[in-house]
Order: C-alpha cells, then sequence, then structure tokens
C-alpha cells in the first residue's frame, strides 16, 4: 500500500482570544515582518503598514503563522492553510465563550460511533 492510499486528511481548526496590552509593540512587530518579507512587492509595503497601524487585528495576522503550529510535527505535511484575525466583544462569562460546551458535545457524539 502506498502512502497515497492511506494518507487522510484531517482539519485542524484553533480558536484563540488574545488580548492585545501592547499595541505599539504590536504595530512595530508587524511593520518589521513586512519589511523583512522578501516576497513582498514593494508597492504593496506601504498600504500593509497603513493597514497594521489601524488595525491590531491586521497587524497580529501578519504575525501569525499556521505552519509554526505543526511544524515540528512528525507524519504530517500541510496541505493548505488559512486564517483570519478580527476585533471581537469578549466576555468570559458569557455562554458562547464556554469552549467545554463543545468539547463535550464532542465527546457525546464520540461515544456514538
Amino acid at each position: 500500500m502506498s502512502t497515497s492510499d492511506n494518507a487522510r486528511y484531517v482539519r485542524l481548526r484553533v480558536d484563540v482570544v488574545l488580548e492585545i496590552d501592547g499595541p505599539a509593540e504590536l504595530t512595530e512587530a508587524a511593520e518589521a515582518r513586512i519589511d523583512a518579507d522578501e516576497f513582498m512587492p514593494e508597492e504593496e509595503r506601504v498600504p500593509a503598514r497603513a493597514s497594521v497601524r489601524e488595525d491590531s487585528a491586521e497587524a497580529l495576522a501578519y504575525l501569525v503563522e499556521p505552519f509554526d503550529l505543526i511544524r515540528d510535527v512528525p507524519g504530517i505535511e500541510m496541505v493548505q492553510a488559512s486564517w483570519s484575525s478580527e476585533e471581537v466583544e469578549y466576555d468570559p462569562d458569557a455562554l458562547e465563550w464556554d469552549l467545554s460546551e463543545e468539547d463535550e458535545a464532542e465527546e457525546d457524539d464520540d461515544d456514538r460511533s
């Protein structure tokens, strides 16, 4: 049996809420990433810098690299990745932020299998 015969595809979903307590540092780091990006055309750098200065979520998106999450995991190859970042209203006591409910629902589904 070849590798392609037993290859399986898995979608890994990660939901992270971050508190930005240093917006200036975040913006500075994003601008440094933009400046260091050897593949970004020069004409794209000016609007990219402007977007990270205006929006912390945009700055964060320039700094997050999904490949870093799985870089050292053996036996896998990243096939596709996408990510986004947006500002949200966060209330840790609200039901919508209770991640344990999702875990319990997934466990119930697993028990039925």
